[in-house]
């Protein structure tokens, strides 16, 4: 009787490990994803932070440009952000669904590229 207490005893104890043990896997799997999403975006963000401090002071050159050939500085700035309205709404009502499936593919590649390439 006490061989199958032990049996059954050591047969939880395996259980047990083996479900630890597929919990740590499944939590490593899940920091490996993790960090190779954001090991990508992070310089893909420095690249954007410089791009977009590259057209800010762009955008203030040429709205105190057009702003002197108008001959009131603030006819430049008005100039300028009349056509990021125009460009707003263009991205808005014609390309909106086109960025989010672009950005939502990129993320879905990251993810699965293990599963694709193993």
């Amino acid at each position: 009787m006490e061989e199958k207490e032990d049996l059954f005893e050591t047969l939880i104890d395996r259980a047990t490990d083996y479900g630890k043990t597929s919990f740590e896997l499944v939590k490593l799997k899940a920091l490996d994803k993790t960090t190779d999403v954001v090991s990508s975006v992070v310089p893909m963000l420095v690249i954007v932070v410089l791009v977009i401090t590259f057209f800010l002071f762009l955008n203030l050159g040429l709205a105190i440009w057009l702003g002197e050939l108008m001959g009131k500085m603030y006819l430049g700035f008005l100039a300028v952000a009349a056509f990021y309205l125009l460009t707003g709404l263009i991205f808005h009502f014609f390309l909106e669904k086109w960025i989010k499936r672009v950005v939502g593919d990129y993320f879905i590649k990251r993810v699965f590229k293990d599963e694709q390439h193993g």
